[in-house]
């Protein structure tokens, strides 16, 4: 290749940074400005169990899919799922890592989201078999390496120590009336104190991006494997009929 081609192609790649940047940029002061907004949901949306633990946030985020399965099987899917098989997730990750000077954990962690998060420090506050699971935990998301530290369901509500940032998400799949369902996620958070808001808010323009992207990536993975399963479930009661 001739220096002239190696000049065109290091401006582009310097051009699509600079744009990716740029980007990044944009989504991070659109955050910044939307802290504490209560975005709308319908009605199918909501979830009214995890009212229970946040009923107000400073933040949130929703994401949902229809899935070709069954709910059950669908949620069975959704906590077995494991994130870190997908190679942009990881690289998100690691890019969190060396901004915040984290150290990598190299414990080995439990298979599965579920059992994986519940390793990690994080409580389970509210299931409903077959349907939902809540999770939550209160933290200071700001650390380099973040501690999460459980609370117990009946107190998670009313703890307000101050410097600390409360964070509760589920895993839910809803019934569809063509035997299918939509698997939705939810996250919520909720800053104990005014300093604490004030670095969460900064933290969260900068991470939001990046965290809104690995909900998202996870989303497909869910429905190919939740499809499987349940075409799994069919072949096999074919089998036995």
């Amino acid at each position: 290749m001739t220096a002239t081609w190696w000049g065109i192609v290091l401006i582009g790649l310097v051009a699509a940074a600079v744009i990716a940047a740029s980007g990044y940029l944009g989504l991070a002061a659109v955050t910044w400005w939307r802290f504490g907004a209560r975005p709308k949901t319908d009605g199918r949306g909501h979830d009214h169990l995890l009212d229970r633990f946040i009923p107000a946030f400073d933040v949130v985020e929703r994401h949902h899919i229809r899935v070709g399965a069954p709910a059950p099987v669908t949620f069975a899917a959704a906590r077995a799922q494991d994130l870190l098989r997908v190679p942009l997730v990881r690289l998100i990750i690691r890019a969190r890592e060396l901004a915040m000077g984290a150290h990598p954990d190299g414990a080995e962690q439990p298979h599965g989201l579920l059992a994986a998060t519940l390793a990690m420090g994080w409580g389970q506050l509210a299931e409903i078999p077959d349907h939902e699971v809540v999770v939550g935990a209160v933290t200071q998301p700001w650390e380099p390496n973040v501690t999460f530290r459980a609370v117990p369901p009946s107190r998670f509500d009313a703890f307000v120590e101050p410097g600390f940032v409360k964070i509760v998400w589920t895993l839910r799949a809803d019934p569809t009336p063509d035997g299918g369902s939509v698997f939705r996620t939810e996250t919520r958070a909720v800053a104990t104190d005014a300093a604490a808001r004030a670095r969460f808010r900064r933290y969260w323009a900068f991470a939001s991006p990046g965290i809104a992207l690995i909900r998202w990536l996870s989303l497909l993975p869910l429905k190919r494997d939740a499809e499987r399963r349940a075409d799994l479930a069919r072949a096999g009661a074919g089998a036995h009929a």
